[in-house]
């Protein structure tokens, strides 16, 4: 067996109503003065309020930045490190999805170290130390809240990632009453997110792939699979939010330690580009990517495939199962109504080009391909797309 490294969020606590209990679970790690992270929609919906009433109950002083946008950019990232320094906040906490969280995890890092941000883009280059953070997922999708990564646009179209064992929080909470009555759209692609991290987790060229994390990608398409449908009809049902939570985060703690590859390098400049929302982009060309690994990675999609959908498990031959699991995904996603082709959210043909080029720039993520991807490959997989 190869050596391998496994690193993850220190504490997690799941459950109904846990993050009203900030000011009991978080405080203490939290400190005096507590900068949170989130976006306008969720402080409107007041999902922040009962995370900021704890805090003040338990002697906190809070400073609330609610400015995060989809996909963050820098400058909004320099603006909440702005906020939390005039406040001279002692610890960092966000509610939200995957930019929220994104957000706090650097901010904690540059209020913490004074680090400069262009030294820690890329793999383990940030030193820290961070400040005390907190995180508090909203959306069943990106597993931010256990993995060591952060992602930000950088002027109008490149994405730029910090990877690093120094950026996972100390602790994040689970609560999947935060979730309840998600928009299906949006439920439906977040998850479809989650399950493209446990499908990139176990079939990872990485090094660092190890028993832990393949393990974790299986239970995670085995909670999602059985739950997403159910999820998505029914956003007030607590026990499929409470799944699809608990199934993020374990994909998340997946691909933390045996990291994606080519579908999320070709979804970046598709969001980056034209701003589809990152779960989306990875569906888009999940099918596409699968079909083009399938000569050197057929066995290990055929493996997983009943976790996902248990009645492949009929199937015996290793082939014929793999084709069916991608030609269920690809189903899944019409029965979720989500879009299935580029040109359903407006990308011009015109535009693959361009797009082949810049998905070749994510080589942190291309490297981690079970097939190696050549400016062509993902020029034809775009275009098998559109």
């Amino acid at each position: 067996m190869n050596p391998f490294a496994f690193n993850t969020t220190k504490s997690v606590v799941f459950g109904p109503g846990k993050a009203a209990e900030c000011g009991a679970l978080a405080a203490p790690l939290l400190g005096e003065r507590v900068l949170i992270i989130t976006d306008a929609g969720l402080r409107a919906l007041g999902l922040c309020d009962p995370v900021i009433t704890s805090l003040k109950n338990a002697g906190c002083d809070v400073t609330v930045f609610d400015q995060v946008e989809a996909d963050p950019s820098r400058e909004t990232l320099m603006t909440a490190i702005e906020a939390g320094r005039a406040a001279g906040v002692t610890g960092v906490l966000a509610i939200g999805g995957g930019s929220p969280l994104d957000v706090a995890k650097l901010t904690a890092l540059i209020l913490g170290s004074d680090e400069d941000l262009d030294e820690a883009w890329g793999v383990a280059q940030a030193k820290g130390p961070r400040l005390p953070l907190v995180l508090i997922p909203t959306t069943a999708g990106t597993g931010s809240e256990v993995t060591p990564v952060s992602i930000i646009t950088v002027g109008a179209e490149e994405k730029r990632g910090v990877s690093s064992p120094v950026i996972l929080p100390d602790l994040a909470i689970l609560d999947a009453d935060l979730t309840l009555g998600l928009p299906p759209h949006i439920t439906a692609a977040t998850g479809v997110d989650a399950m493209v991290h446990a499908i990139e987790a176990y079939t990872s060229k990485s090094a660092n792939n190890n028993p832990m994390s393949r393990l974790l990608a299986r239970e995670a398409l085995r909670l999602l699979g059985a739950n997403i449908h159910q999820a998505v009809r029914d956003g007030s049902n607590r026990d499929a939010r409470g799944a699809m939570l608990l199934g993020s985060m374990l994909a998340g703690q997946a691909f933390a330690n045996s990291p994606v590859a080519a579908v999320h390098a070709l979804a970046y400049p598709i969001g980056g580009t034209f701003h589809v929302p990152h779960g989306l982009s990875n569906a888009l060309i999940l099918p596409q990517v699968l079909r083009f690994n399938a000569p050197e990675a057929a066995g290990q999609y055929a493996e997983i495939a009943p976790d996902a959908f248990p009645e492949l498990g009929d199937i015996e031959n290793p082939a014929e199962r793999c084709d069916a699991f991608i030609t269920r995904l690809e189903r899944l996603a019409q029965e979720l109504q989500m879009p299935t082709r580029l040109r359903e959210v407006n990308i011009p043909r015109d535009a693959i080009e361009k797009m082949a080029a810049d998905a070749m720039l994510q080589t942190r993520l291309l490297v981690n391909n079970p097939r190696e991807v050549t400016q062509n490959d993902a020029f034809a997989i775009y275009s098998e797309a559109w």
